[in-house]
């Protein structure tokens, strides 16, 4: 196995590393590179609470690498701790990892130029081959030492640049562009865990985490068709809107939204298998029609599967198909951005209603034109969506 090894704080790592990763796999003809986090590095002996976050980096560099068999992570350094020199990494990962040939050390030309005075570089050059990136300077620059010259092109990302871009954005509450520089997935860690000082403006609860969203939302997307999926995430999007305007937290409106038709196309006896599970007991009409019931299955699998227990965001999965009298305002959400999200074909004025009306005035509007439409093809109507219809009726009256 030809291998590289390619050591940083990666704090956070970023789409710059990653693209080096790539680009000393392809041109090295390796197998795979070892991503190596520091304890503390001898060239940043006074990085910014690098200790602090060695759990957060590990994590962020798990979830940058996930599924990708060409990368590898490796604690050694945080292990070991103290200072971390290259020498006993090298002789480390060579014992373990034994690999074809002299592994490849990837470092960049900043470190390049004092590479003669790390900790016994005559024996780093025995024991791999130095394959030097371009980090400052956009031409190739030789070193007195064998190397291998990368000639990459120059990305300008740093982790220090990451961090003073989140700084910013919680000193001024504006937004800037750091999240476009990293992995969703790593994204989303620096989100829900308030790394480096971020400071959002509203804490989204354990089960509306931004990692617990984007494991569903690959559930939903492999689980659904194309087309029912672009649906969901539409309805995810205007419920994120409407949560915003009407005070309900954002997060649990796009986790209800993306999910509210996860048990849609499932077979009818399997709907019917987790609802008895979960000791539903069926109306007629449930046990004529079961996949009518596909939003309280798509529930009971988010409670059972994925350990939600936020009983808004069950409660509006579960009735965006019948509604209830009792429904909270999250669960009104979701019912009228299911039927008003932006691909639905639907006359304009209810869009605008969303903009501009209460809540409540909306979803009388939204369900009665529904039932009209359901009575127009003379289907029969859930109890609770005629107890729900009587109710706002009341209301307007």
């Amino acid at each position: 196995m030809r291998l590289g090894i390619l050591g940083g704080s990666f704090n956070p790592v970023h789409l710059g590393h990653l693209f080096l990763a790539e680009l000393a796999l392809s041109k090295l003809k390796l197998d795979r590179v070892v991503l190596v986090p520091a304890y503390k590095s001898p060239f940043k002996p006074d990085a910014e609470g690098m200790q602090g976050y060695t759990k957060d980096r590990i994590d962020m560099l798990a979830c940058a690498t996930s599924g990708d068999c060409r990368f590898a992570v490796d604690t050694c350094e945080i292990d070991r701790e103290g200072v971390s020199f290259t020498i006993d990494t090298l002789q480390d990962i060579i014992e373990r990892f034994i690999p074809t040939g002299k592994p490849v050390l990837i470092i960049g030309d900043d470190l390049a130029v004092d590479f003669l005075k790390w900790r016994d570089s005559d024996r780093i050059l025995q024991l791999a081959d130095i394959a030097v990136a371009q980090r400052l300077n956009a031409a190739p620059v030789e070193y007195p030492f064998p190397h291998i010259k990368l000639e990459n092109e120059i990305t300008n990302i740093s982790s220090l640049m990451i961090r003073e871009k989140i700084a910013q954005e919680s000193s001024s509450a504006g937004v800037s562009n750091w999240r476009s520089l990293v992995p969703p997935g790593v994204r989303a860690i620096i989100q829900d865990r308030r790394l480096y000082g971020l400071n959002p403006y509203a804490l989204p609860d354990e089960d509306c985490t931004l990692v617990n969203i984007q494991l569903i939302e690959a559930v939903v997307k492999e689980t659904i068709s194309t087309e029912r999926f672009i649906h969901s995430k539409n309805t995810a999007l205007h419920a994120v809107d409407l949560c915003c305007r009407f005070g309900v937290n954002p997060a649990a409106g796009y986790l209800a939204g993306i999910a509210h038709d996860l048990a849609k196309q499932m077979d009818n006896k399997l709907i019917i298998k987790i609802l008895k599970s979960d000791g539903h007991n069926f109306s007629a009409l449930e046990k004529e029609k079961p996949n009518l019931l596909h939003g309280k299955a798509a529930a009971v699998l988010l409670k059972e599967r994925f350990c939600i227990t936020n009983r808004e965001v069950l409660e509006a999965i579960a009735y965006h198909t019948s509604g209830s009298d009792n429904m909270g305002a999250l669960a009104k959400i979701i019912y009228i951005a299911d039927k008003t999200e932006s691909s639905r074909n639907i006359d304009p004025v209810y869009r605008r209603m969303c903009r501009e009306d209460d809540l409540d005035s909306i979803l009388y509007a939204v369900l009665e034109k529904t039932v009209a439409k359901l009575r127009s093809k003379e289907l029969v109507l859930f109890e609770e969506t005629l107890l729900l219809l009587n109710k706002m009726k009341g209301r307007k009256n």
